[in-house]
């Protein structure tokens, strides 16, 4: 493998310094086959996204591991978690090592593939924990996402298993039967427009509940995609009793808010919905407080007929992979809620700890990984959703200027992506 000198890179927008990559390896001295000039970009370890839906197999017309791939490493990711609620399932070892394997093959970013919790998500008896773990996926992390783990008593096994396996249980907080008909945040603009609500209490329930059988089981719990005010206070007190819970939270529900509704655009429609704009300002802290781990994109690809359509019809879920950086820099960031060791944290290193990751989300230093993400802080740019490499288009920030943009990435040393091109 060439080695490759980044000269006048910042680690954390840091100082200056010249960094050599050789062998995949971040190494010493100077001597390189090729130098970089990469004078004004900041070096942070390589994202790691916790939950990422690449629909393969079953729905290739909205995305493959190939183009979510691709997505991801343009969006500065060396590690994605693929989601289970593929068609099938990824209930068995068949699946995920399926999923892994062409992971392997595309070779952008390291796929680790999400094992279901229950078979084929029906929630009614727990899918083959142990045979996916001990396949060569490895599976470490399983969640039923889309779907809530609503039965207490199955998820307490599933909790108890977990423990024995080394590995963490992923909860869509949903108590469904508080969300019969839901399509937006429940409150006055959803009662102004007409729309079935989706009460903050849905989620906060389940987060309550599952902590306490946390620390009932001594298992990892990790809660998806937190959406309110209260869930994060109830982390906050999970926390301090010591409770073994991690979480969350997308880059929609740091940025956007239910007043976005009044147009009717499904672009807007995701699960959890989006929330008040007071929620979302709870978030911002709790995310820089620690309270909340760390961002996780819930990438959601959909086809075009599956969005443009009546509210009441379209799937919920946004594209999320290529925009993230850029939305944590703005919500996070520029208001200075965080600094660039504050984005490595939440975008890398707690993600990878979480994941028990060993060869990700490591310190940018001599004999680490070279798994790299260099973005360009001063740079400004506009999404444009056909011009995403996801095959759908099904962005919430479509015209949207954001700050910061990811250069290039390096998975091993190898370059992924460089200048809006991913290379496989």
């Amino acid at each position: 493998m060439s080695s490759l000198l980044l000269k006048g890179v910042r680690p954390y927008g840091e100082e200056p310094t010249d960094l050599l990559v050789q062998d995949g390896l971040i190494a010493e001295g100077t001597d390189a086959d090729e130098v970089v000039d990469a004078t004004g970009l900041i070096a942070l370890p390589g994202f790691i996204d916790l939950h990422t839906h690449l629909r393969e197999p079953g729905r290739e017309d909205t995305e493959t591991i190939a183009t979510g791939s691709a997505a991801a490493a343009l969006g500065g990711y060396t590690a994605v978690f693929a989601m289970a609620n593929t068609d099938p399932v990824a209930d068995n070892a068949v699946i995920v090592e399926h999923v892994w394997r062409r992971g392997r093959e595309v070779g952008l970013v390291d796929v680790y593939p999400v094992g279901a919790v229950t078979v084929g998500l029906a929630g009614e008896r727990l899918a083959e924990l142990g045979t996916m773990a001990n396949s060569q996926a490895q599976v470490r992390m399983f969640s039923d996402d889309g779907h809530c783990v609503a039965d207490p008593l199955l998820m307490r096994r599933a909790l108890e298993y977990s423990t024995a396996l080394d590995v963490v249980i992923a909860q869509h907080a949903e108590e469904p039967r508080l969300t019969v008909g839901a399509q937006a945040h429940e409150g006055e603009r959803a009662a102004r427009l007409g729309l079935a609500g989706w009460p903050a209490a849905a989620e906060e329930a389940i987060i309550a509940r599952d902590c306490l059988l946390a620390r009932q089981t001594g298992a990892r719990l990790h809660v998806c995609h937190v959406s309110t005010a209260g869930a994060a206070e109830l982390l906050r007190w999970a926390k301090a009793q010591g409770i073994t819970v991690s979480a969350e939270v997308t880059p929609h529900h740091l940025l956007l808010d239910d007043e976005r509704l009044g147009t009717f655009d499904p672009v807007n429609k995701v699960n959890p919905p989006l929330r008040t704009a007071a929620d979302a300002k709870v978030l911002r802290e709790a995310l820089a407080e620690g309270v909340l781990d760390c961002v996780a994109t819930d990438h959601a690809p959909h086809a075009a007929q599956d969005k443009d359509c009546e509210w009441a019809a379209a799937r919920p879920g946004m594209l999320g992979l290529q925009t993230a950086l850029s939305v944590v820099v703005a919500t996070m960031v520029e208001p200075g809620l965080l600094d660039w060791r504050g984005v490595a944290r939440v975008m890398s290193e707690r993600p990878a700890q979480i994941a028990g990751l060993t060869d990700q989300g490591r310190p940018i230093a001599v004999g680490e990984p070279a798994n790299l993400t260099l973005v360009d802080p001063a740079a400004r740019w506009t999404v444009r959703g056909g011009e995403l490499a996801s095959i759908a288009a099904n962005t919430p920030y479509e015209g949207m200027e954001l700050p910061g943009r990811v250069v290039t990435t390096l998975l091993r040393g190898k370059v992924t992506a460089h200048d809006g091109k991913a290379r496989s």
